[in-house]
């Protein structure tokens, strides 16, 4: 089908079209341009914070390393009297204030350790705890004296936040190891400087020495939030192959980040600052979104400007087209309202006179036309019948006694006498319904007995089972127990369920989808077996002729409109009713209801018998 589209729509689009492209393409590059900006800017700028945090932190190492060394020669110095040592050292301590204790060590001896005592008293700790720790982790004095400066964090609790460094010290008879306890105060500050950026400090083992979060130094953390494939690349820069690095990686959250990498000059110490991506490009997504918006802008301002513009030429136009349509569609109850005194104006006023001529006339044909579709339907559906009588009960009667013939010829244990006996049921059931819809013209009485509903229901899906599920749809059957009796013809009822299946079937169009059959006893003593699908539905109008015969919605070719009016008479011919549940969109359930023997008149035996009848009878 050719879509087309009025001239007024043509502005438009074109209009819209054209300032879509402008404003689109120009978002476009500058986002682009903007984000490749902003990408160099943060990894350059992530780069820059964590090299600052190495010199910074390389400077404070370096000044305790010589504060050490100081106090390593007052505490060798033999000649010092010892009461002027102490004080010596006392003044240090309190004019470094970093310092928490100094140990000189003679090999692997410990010769002399001094303490602050008043930042061990008020952390809640004694010399007893550090000597405790130091016991537990040793000083590695063979890289020590290799001329490795050794830094490592040494915090015992969140209150008193530790670095130990090592340095070697020589002497005119021995080198001897010095080892501090350094507050971390300087070194957290420095991590702390900036608000954006999440910045640390690590050894070159990777283990944390300082970090903005005091309880991931006191924890004595690693690198552990990392992810391991970034860590490869970052084991690179700790082993000293090289003296900066930028990552991009996920945290253990799951947030994006972008992360630089520096190492010191003396190689002891390794800087790190990370920024999520989201605040880095923060600023890049305000400048998308204030584009988006302006575009926005442009676009409603160029649309309502196009509206106008366009309704203006196209308004009368449109208008008789409109009615031209309508008029072709078979409604001729129209009249258009063109106040131009113009060209336009007189086609108005001949369009008025022709579809008021069109009504009158169209009243009249729908009488006529009413009483020939009557008749016509008559005709027809007696040709059909006689057709049907004449082209398929023959062959099917030819069908029935070969096939009953073959079974006296088969040993009944047979698979062959097995298929033989289902060809012969089958046949049987074909020629039923074949009777079934002529009965159903000729207005005559099926042949009732007392039923089981749940069998027929069980026989009737099993016949239409395969259909549906080459149809990838599910049938599920949801079966009261224990159900009374009703008087029916097994076969008529298999047939309205069948033709509920097989339309529920059709209406999914080949999608996959759902039947739902139940059976269940009404608190009225009446019996309630329903088919609900989960297909497309239907409207009012359908639904208000679904029953009528000759009435379809497939194409044509596909349907004959008789299956469902055969049903409804077959329903009302066993004194039950029908209903319809449905909306488009929403699936179709039809209800049955149809009274137990119960509540009809006693059924003489001599007509029905009572004994339980199956569906495929």
């Amino acid at each position: 089908m050719q879509l087309s589209f009025p001239i007024r729509v043509k502005l438009i689009m074109t209009l819209l079209l054209v300032i879509t492209l402008v404003v689109g393409s120009i978002t476009y590059m500058m986002a682009t341009l903007f984000h490749t900006d902003k990408t160099t800017y943060i990894y350059d700028l992530t780069s820059i914070v964590a090299q600052h945090v190495a010199e910074e932190s390389q400077s404070l190492q370096v000044g305790y390393q010589e504060r050490l060394k100081l106090f390593s020669r007052i505490m060798l110095n033999s000649d010092l009297p010892q009461r002027e040592k102490s004080s010596l050292l006392q003044t240090l301590f309190e004019d470094i204030g970093e310092f928490v204790a100094v140990t000189l060590y003679k090999g692997t001896e410990e010769q002399l350790t001094v303490y602050d005592a008043g930042s061990l008293e008020a952390a809640g700790l004694t010399k007893s705890d550090l000597k405790a720790y130091r016991d537990q982790h040793p000083l590695p004095f063979a890289r020590i004296n290799g001329g490795e400066i050794y830094a490592v964090n040494s915090t015992l609790n969140e209150a008193l936040p530790t670095l130990t460094i090592a340095v070697t010290i020589a002497n005119q008879e021995s080198s001897s190891v010095a080892a501090a306890v350094v507050r971390l105060d300087q070194l957290l500050k420095l991590t702390r400087r900036s608000s954006v950026f999440e910045t640390f400090l690590t050894n070159s083992e990777g283990a944390v020495l300082a970090h903005n979060d005091v309880a991931i130094v006191a924890s004595h953390a690693g690198l552990g939030w990392i992810p391991i494939d970034a860590r490869d690349k970052l084991d690179v820069l700790l082993k000293n192959q090289s003296s900066a690095i930028t990552l991009e990686y996920d945290i253990l959250d799951g947030e994006p980040v972008v992360a630089g990498f520096s190492r010191s000059q003396n190689g002891s110490l390794v800087a790190g600052a990370q920024v999520p991506k989201s605040a880095a490009y923060l600023t890049a997504r305000e400048l998308l979104d204030d584009l988006v918006w302006v575009a926005l802008a442009l676009l409603v301002l160029a649309a309502i400007i196009g509206i106008f513009w366009a309704q203006a030429l196209t308004r009368p136009i449109e208008s008789l087209s409109k009615a031209v349509k309508v008029v072709g569609q078979g409604n001729f109850d129209i009249q258009l309202n063109v106040k131009s005194r113009d060209e336009i104006g007189a086609l108005a006023d001949s369009f008025n006179h022709m579809t008021t001529e069109l009504h009158d006339r169209a009243d009249a044909l729908d009488v006529a036309q009413s009483a020939l579709v009557q008749s016509e339907k008559m005709a027809a559906f007696g040709q059909l019948g006689a057709g049907i009588a004449h082209e398929v009960k023959n062959p099917l009667a030819g069908i029935l006694g070969y096939a009953q013939l073959s079974k006296r010829k088969v040993d009944k244990e047979s698979p062959v006498y097995k298929n033989l006996a289902v060809i012969e049921k089958e046949t049987k059931r074909c020629k039923d319904i074949i009777d079934n819809l002529m009965k159903f013209a000729r207005q005559e009485d099926a042949h009732k007995r007392p039923t089981d509903v749940n069998l027929i229901i069980e026989d009737a899906i099993t016949i239409v089972d395969h259909q549906l599920s080459v149809n990838q749809v599910r049938v599920f059957k949801e079966l009261a127990e224990d159900l009374p009796y009703i008087n029916a013809d097994a076969n008529q009822i298999q047939q309205v369920l069948i033709n509920f299946l097989i339309n529920a079937q059709q209406a999914m169009d080949g999608k996959p989808g759902e039947v739902r059959v139940s059976s269940r006893l009404l608190a009225s003593g009446r019996i309630e077996i329903g088919v609900a699908d989960d297909g497309p539905g239907m409207s009012e109008e359908v639904k208000a002729k679904v029953f009528e015969p000759f009435f379809t919605t497939k194409p044509a070719g596909k349907g004959t409109g008789l299956g469902l009016s055969v049903t409804f008479g077959i329903i009302r011919d066993h004194q039950g009713t029908v209903a319809i549940e449905s909306e488009p969109g929403q699936g179709a359930a039809f209800i049955i209801s149809l009274p137990t023997i119960d509540q009809l008149q006693k059924i003489p035996d001599e007509d029905h018998g009572n004994e339980k009848v199956d569906a495929s009878t």
